[in-house]
């Protein structure tokens, strides 16, 4: 990219919503940004556009106090009003924490690319959000899922080749929506990925996967493609995109009578509650779900502890018979 097209590249990731509301130092610090987190960072399209997002936001209340803003006498007071200003507005825990952690991103490129002096962002604290457990499907849920496909269809093996995948490999929708047949490896039963922030990894699937992906590609996939394509998994209108795939999973989660609500990430996360159950360590899962932190991977030991304190309330006679209080 060159420096004629990186200020229209960062404008293409920004949020904007009808006319122009920032000053002109506002407007250059954001799209100086993005196009660091473009090329300094390789960010995905998704983060690129809620960074934008968020600082944006910021700008625009400094923007309607001060016509004059300019992102470089950023203060302290002015992170914190917009955090109460938040906090206003109703906005969840969850919600205000990430925002935050997108102005320190900008506080800390901010030094280096204005050289401001101090952080604006580092006395600002996150509200502690409350831990929620991730969804995942009961062993018995997920098989009564994987037998909806209609197989004598070529898009019926196509779907269930891609829940078995899925299932055996714990890989992201965009993941799994953007294989390519180089990407794969069925002898070794291995398959290549490119996750958040373009981090690669090799992920090893079982051989129930390694059978359907074989059936799908000899048997259906030539039916499907209608042109030539570098894509795995193909509608007859092309590539089968991220919204798609979470239209197919739904349908079958209906059909089988799924109360859970299940999206494609469910079952991501089913693949890791389930590795876990049957005594895989966590290390191990974190690199197979390309996790950059263990601890976020950590989430599944409390999905763990939480369907044993389950259990153990409906199964142990104190439990279960006590009268209460």
């Amino acid at each position: 990219m060159n420096a004629q097209t990186e200020p229209d590249a960062a404008r293409d990731h920004q949020d904007d919503r009808g006319p122009e509301t920032l000053t002109a130092a506002c407007r250059a610090a954001l799209d100086a940004f993005i196009v660091h987190l473009m090329v300094e960072r390789g960010c995905s399209e998704s983060t690129l556009r809620a960074y934008a997002t968020d600082v944006r936001e910021l700008f625009e209340r400094l923007s309607a106090s001060r016509p004059d803003a300019d992102p470089r006498g950023l203060t302290h007071e002015d992170v914190a009003r917009w955090l109460g200003w938040l906090r206003e507005q109703g906005r969840n825990p969850r919600t205000i924490a990430r925002k935050l952690s997108s102005i320190r991103a900008f506080c800390r490129f901010l030094m280096d690319w204005a050289r401001v002096e101090s952080d604006p962002s580092a006395a600002q604290t996150a509200p502690r959000p409350g831990r929620r457990l991730p969804l995942s499907l009961t062993r018995q849920e997920t098989e009564d899922l994987m037998r909806q496909p209609d197989l004598s269809t070529p898009a019926g093996l196509r779907d269930r080749a891609m829940l078995e995948l899925m299932y055996a490999s714990g890989l992201r929708v965009s993941e799994l929506v953007g294989l390519k047949l180089t990407d794969l490896d069925l002898e070794e039963s291995l398959v290549r990925c490119v996750g958040k922030g373009n981090r690669e990894r090799v992920v090893p699937f079982g051989d129930e996967a390694a059978l359907w992906m074989r059936l799908y590609l000899e048997a259906a996939r030539p039916r499907l493609a209608r042109r030539p394509s570098e894509y795995v998994f193909l509608s007859p209108r092309g590539p089968l995109t991220r919204v798609g795939f979470w239209k197919i999973i739904k349908r079958y989660a209906s059909a089988a009578g799924i109360s859970t609500k299940v999206t494609p990430h469910v079952l991501r996360h089913s693949f890791a509650t389930h590795l876990l159950d049957g005594g895989a360590d966590l290390r191990i899962i974190q690199e197979l779900l390309g996790h950059a932190s263990l601890s976020t991977t950590q989430i599944y030991t409390h999905v763990g502890r939480a369907a044993l304190e389950n259990v153990f309330r409906r199964a142990h006679p104190r439990e279960a018979d006590s009268p209460g209080p």
